[in-house]
């Protein structure tokens, strides 16, 4: 787990000698063969050739594959000169909490029993990008709904049909 954006990626993966690294925005780097590669296609080609490989289909693969819930990256405008007090504001709130644990990289992300949770102000757009991820829809509602609480509490509503 990682900065966003790729400089920041194929910074890290110098640092760890990762040989592979990815984003929920699909770009994939490789360290392997080629130091912080980030191009479609050639995931592609690497794909196929990790499947020509294997006696597992890719249907196989897919299916051993830990499945949850989640929402899509999701963008709320902000503005510039506020995006970044908004994280730190919400920082603040979960601060100290006993039942999760916190993660202040990029942004604010809170790992809790039913998942996890991201805020983080946009590196390129005026906007925060908001994810969450559990095992369950109910859990996933949950997670929601605490994001939702604490934008509501800092003064942003949240995005509409969010929760």
């Amino acid at each position: 787990m990682w900065k966003a954006g790729h400089s920041h990626i194929k910074t890290k993966m110098k640092e760890l000698h990762s040989p592979l690294a990815g984003e929920m925005s699909a770009h994939i780097f490789f360290g392997h063969r080629y130091y912080g590669y980030d191009d479609a296609l050639y995931a592609a080609i690497r794909l196929l050739s990790i499947i020509a490989e294997s006696p597992a289909t890719l249907a196989d693969m897919l299916d051993a594959m830990p499945k949850t819930e989640s929402t899509p990256e999701i963008r709320l405008d902000c503005a510039d000169e506020r995006k970044f007090t908004v994280v730190e504001e919400i920082k603040r709130r979960v601060a100290g909490r006993k039942d999760v644990k916190i993660f202040d990289m990029d942004g604010v992300r809170v790992e809790s029993a039913d998942g996890w949770w991201l805020l983080r102000a946009s590196n390129t757009q005026a906007a925060l990008s908001i994810r969450c991820e559990a095992d369950t829809k109910d859990a996933l509602a949950r997670l929601k709904a605490e994001v939702a609480g604490h934008l509501t509490a800092v003064g942003i509503a949240p995005p509409d049909g969010f929760i």
